[in-house]
């Protein structure tokens, strides 16, 4: 006899839409009431998609790749935090065996970073000149599920401050070339110019972001080059200031960064910039911290409603995934409260779904 979740609701299939009730039938979800002879589970609560971090890196440790028993628990973290979809944005190992794993996030990939020499961390990326951009974007582009990262901006040393890393002409030549692959760009970016320089070479997307300037703020909503703020990474500025050491220029550059981030991110919501919930996790920044970013951004002037559609609905259409949705993928979280009133029910739910499955 097959085994029947029934989700008594309410159903947020959207910020402003409700259903009253759902099934999982095997691993999809459905709105039509089964017929036949089941074995029926209820759970009773307010639905919502499995939450989206779409700036990630299961596999990532401070030094580089992790081994894969780390990679595991950074995944089950995120998990059993209610992210069941993955942005991984660039780290060097190779994690396609979690495709197999029916218990873990699913995770869209951009491949592995690609930096300048001597210009990233250490171990992360592949490190070219700017001559040989265009042909490992197109590796890359390749090796990911659509994505292509690029760093395109750290400390010049020579210069003692954050600096661009490509010129605009190589820049606007690799872009095309992950567009003629069929994948789309995105960009750590810090710094103000590097922000000018991707939009120019028309990116589609850029992480932190922290740069805007009212000038840059107008070009990427007239172009809707979208961003993902990974506001509780932008937190550690003020650490990596007070380990600037003999690069005073930039320390101060990454203490005005910090000092203005809310209000950076509040303009670029004013004026239209389409922007997603990521944490950064990975690295040197936690895992399972996507409700944290999420909070994040109702100190940018986010309502509680636009703070999940960042981070559920409108990051799935996005990254081109279903959400609630007739015959989607069954990956839910069931929540004792609506989290439009409140993101803390989203801390601890009554039931993670993945997969048809509770977690």
């Amino acid at each position: 006899m097959a085994t029947v979740l029934h989700l008594t609701g309410p159903i947020l299939v959207g910020p402003d839409e409700v259903r009253d009730q759902a099934w999982v039938i095997g691993d999809r979800l459905t709105f039509e009431r089964p017929t036949g002879a089941h074995e029926v589970t209820t759970l009773a609560g307010h639905v919502v998609p499995g939450l989206v971090d779409a700036h990630c890196h299961v596999g990532l440790g401070p030094h580089g790749e992790v081994p894969r028993e780390v990679a595991e628990q950074q995944a089950l973290t995120d998990r059993d935090h209610g992210t069941l979809l993955i942005r991984d944005a660039g780290q060097p190992g190779d994690t396609r065996w979690v495709d197999d794993r029916e218990d873990l996030p699913r995770i869209i990939r951009a491949g592995r970073h690609i930096a300048r020499p001597r210009r990233y961390i250490r171990n992360y990326a592949w490190e070219v000149e700017p001559e040989d951009l265009v042909a490992q974007v197109r590796v890359e582009a390749r090796a990911g599920d659509g994505w292509v990262k690029l760093v395109g901006d750290w400390i010049d040393r020579e210069v003692g401050d954050l600096a661009p890393c490509w010129p605009v002409d190589v820049l606007t030549e690799a872009i095309a070339a992950a567009h003629e692959e069929g994948a789309r760009v995105t960009a750590h970016c810090f710094e103000e110019e590097s922000l000018h320089d991707f939009a120019e070479a028309g990116t589609d997307c850029i992480e932190h972001a922290t740069g805007l300037t009212e000038a840059t703020i107008a070009t990427f909503a007239a172009q809707q080059i979208s961003i993902v703020p990974t506001l509780v990474n932008i937190d550690t500025f003020p650490s990596i200031a007070a380990g600037a050491g003999r690069f005073p220029t930039y320390a101060a550059h990454m203490l005005d960064l910090h000092a203005r981030r809310h209000a950076t991110i509040a303009a670029a919501r004013e004026a239209g910039i389409p922007i997603y919930v990521g944490t950064d996790g990975g690295g040197r920044i936690a895992h399972g911290l996507v409700v944290d970013e999420m909070h994040e951004l109702l100190a940018c002037g986010f309502s509680n409603a636009e703070a999940l559609d960042a981070g559920s609905w409108a990051a799935r259409r996005w990254l081109g995934r279903p959400a609630l949705e007739e015959g989607a993928d069954a990956d839910l979280l069931v929540l004792a409260g609506d989290p439009r009133d409140d993101l803390g029910v989203l801390r601890l739910p009554i039931a993670i779904v993945l997969r048809g499955r509770t977690i």
